[in-house]
């Protein structure tokens, strides 16, 4: 039993992060009936990879324990479908441009008029209003606007995208909470509520250190590579066998460094005695770290260290990352019904989540779903037959 039983989803995103917030409802419990258009979520197409007909890698990535409604909703009757699965539903997830679900006619004083209980959780670049409401915005837009690109790459090398759709991701975070939030005080009022995320916003809120920094005293945030901004050191060395990450974040740990580094004359150099030494003395210090490092492999030191306390690892590529032992000990790669994917990442004691169905398949569930919301095998038949919804077998 999962966390989340009983609770009703209708996810009316795509793409990423409110696809992401409505997959983490549904790995611990939660009924998530995933709405896609005729056409599909547009990510069904983001390949190759593919592990089926309309199944890209990347899709899969976000859309498992899910049923599948493919749902004309510019169409008045597939609106009036919406609004009967809205009826039980607790929380509804969608991310259409700003004012998209009031055009087809359900704006947000109807829905709450109408739907009084119900959560509605709302994705956007930018949010509604202000300079830029509404405007168009995918992950790496929100990265360049909102400043996590310029403090990105290396100091001397021009700003990058993170390598992950982070803005995106966090955003999904986000919305999870949100709506836990939301549902925690509808106990108390009896009411739902909007949610409301935007990418930009998730994008300014990771800006930490570097936006309080700045609040505090103006300092001009730098690109600083892999090195963090004020410890030292904390960043990448060459190893023997490759990159080793390092993090100092004591003076005892960088006593423990350098004594396994066979330097130990260095933790009571004056130089290098506190972090704020360090940091003012980078330049001669990290020279000397490197040259100790280089002689060691990285996955010999990096035991050497942990075991003394001071948090290193290896550099790891992905593939390596996810056939690691304690990967694989934490249920960090998950397999089923030939599903292959990234594990639950909360873990509960008492009612953890669980993996119990693959992504499904375009419209695999439409009439089984429509069946559940009342709907005859007649009308189900003609919504069907008119276009309105899709279900296996059949195409727009």
């Amino acid at each position: 039993m999962g966390a989340l039983d009983g609770l009703r989803v209708v996810d009316l995103s795509r793409v990423l992060a409110g696809p992401y917030c409505a997959q983490l409802l549904a790995d611990h419990g939660a009924d998530v009936i995933k709405v896609e258009s005729p056409a599909g979520d547009d990510t069904r197409a983001w390949g190759p990879p593919f592990v089926g007909p309309g199944m890209s890698a990347y899709y899969t990535g976000m859309n498992r324990n899910k049923s599948a409604l493919a749902l004309d909703l510019r169409a008045p009757r597939g609106l009036e479908v919406l609004e009967r699965l809205l009826g039980p539903a607790d929380v509804m997830i969608e991310n259409f441009k700003a004012g998209t679900l009031a055009r087809w006619g359900l704006p947000d004083e109807l829905l709450a008029q109408r739907f009084p209980r119900l959560v509605r959780c709302r994705i956007t670049g930018f949010g509604t209003d202000g300079p830029l409401g509404g405007a168009p915005g995918y992950d790496a837009v929100a990265q360049a606007h909102g400043g996590l690109m310029s403090i990105n790459g290396e100091p001397d090398g021009p700003a990058l995208r993170v390598g992950v759709p982070v803005a995106d991701l966090v955003t999904g975070l986000h919305a999870f909470g949100g709506v836990l939030l939301a549902l925690r005080e509808r106990e108390h009022s009896g009411r739902g509520q909007l949610v409301d995320c935007a990418l930009l916003d998730t994008a300014v809120s990771l800006l930490h250190p570097h936006s309080t920094a700045w609040l505090a005293d103006g300092t001009p945030p730098r690109r600083t590579g892999s090195a963090h901004s004020t410890l030292v050191p904390y960043e990448t060395f060459a190893a023997q066998d490759g990159p080793l990450f390092v993090g100092v974040g004591n003076d005892r740990q960088f006593r423990d460094l350098v004594e396994v580094l066979g330097l130990p004359e260095l933790a009571d150099d004056p130089r290098f005695r506190t972090n704020a030494d360090r940091a003012d003395a980078a330049a001669t210090l990290r020279p000397l770290l490197a040259a100790a490092v280089a002689r060691f492999t990285g996955e010999a030191l990096g035991a050497a260290l942990l075991a003394r306390g001071v948090p290193s690892a290896p550099v790891h590529d992905v593939a390596t990352a996810l056939q690691d032992p304690q990967v694989r000990h934490r249920d960090m790669v998950v397999e089923h019904d030939g599903y292959r994917g990234v594990g639950i990442p909360i873990k509960l004691e008492r009612t953890p989540g669980a993996v119990r169905s693959a992504p499904p398949a375009h419209g695999a569930d439409t009439v089984a779903v429509l069946a559940e919301h009342g709907y005859s095998a007649a009308e189900i038949d003609a919504l069907v037959q008119d276009g309105v919804a899709v279900a296996p077998g059949t195409r727009p």
